[in-house]
């Protein structure tokens, strides 16, 4: 189930709205995807960003401003009953699968934070990785062990092959990013799952997705855009290829495949 803005003022329920895609405007001109028609909320406010089951809001330099439960933002990663309030309204944020769907598809978090100078002068990046265990790891276990096969059986069956089960996501030929710059060069992050966020918060944050035909880089905050190969990318996904070189919060890294 897609994750839901439910639009209301004063209490009363004005409209449901279903984030079904990938970028999504809120704003006083009919062309956006969430329309309110009211003078305290710019021709186009904000815009929510939707990769796999997680959502990022942005204000789009709005006049009056964004507020997330309570507090101004400009740029946030909405969470399960989070309240948006644009002037008078609010928008609810539904998403029952988020918890679930955030242990699943993300593996690591790559955080390149601020440089941090040492006494001797040097500057460092400091870099966090953080694994999250899944959820249901218990759920994905068989619910019981298969048999054991008899003497017999055993020797009248064939030798198993080298060939392993089929794997969610098979298909995707396993890759990397490698870090160039900077004092962490030659890190290396598997991405190993089908979300991994890079970035520096408050700066620019870029996720990679790993989806059946490829991977594929998203700019989710910062004012200015990463590069790719040199090039800016756009707010749109941008399919990565063999040994594409990333710069991000000042950071090249170069992504490839590992196979």
């Amino acid at each position: 189930m897609a994750a839901k803005l439910i639009l209301s003022m004063d209490g009363v329920v004005l409209h449901e709205y279903t984030l079904n895609k990938e970028r999504m405007t809120i704003g006083r001109k009919p062309h956006n995807d969430i329309p309110i028609d009211n003078l305290a909320v710019s021709g186009e406010h904000a815009a929510i960003v939707t990769i796999l089951n997680d959502s990022f809001l942005e204000d789009l330099d709005s006049t009056n401003g964004v507020m997330v439960n309570g507090a101004q933002v400009k740029k946030h990663f909405l969470q399960n009953n989070d309240v948006v309030e644009i002037g008078k309204y609010k928008l609810k944020y539904m998403n029952e699968q988020q918890g679930q769907a955030s242990a699943e598809d993300f593996e690591k978090t790559m955080v390149l934070r601020a440089p941090v100078k040492t006494q001797g002068g040097d500057t460092t990046m400091k870099t966090t990785q953080t694994v999250i265990p899944p959820a249901h790891a218990a759920t994905e276990k068989p619910q019981a062990a298969p048999p054991q096969p008899t003497a017999a059986k055993s020797a009248a069956q064939p030798a198993p092959t080298e060939k392993a089960p089929a794997q969610p996501g098979a298909a995707v030929r396993l890759a990397a990013i490698q870090i160039l710059s900077g004092p962490n060069a030659g890190k290396e992050l598997e991405l190993v799952k089908n979300l991994t966020t890079l970035g520096k918060p408050g700066v620019q944050v870029a996720v990679l997705t790993r989806r059946p035909h490829g991977y594929f880089i998203t700019h989710v905050e910062g004012a200015t855009y990463p590069t790719l190969n040199g090039k800016a990318i756009d707010q749109h996904q941008n399919q990565l290829n063999d040994h594409d070189i990333i710069e991000l919060a000042g950071i090249k890294m170069e992504f490839y495949f590992k196979d």
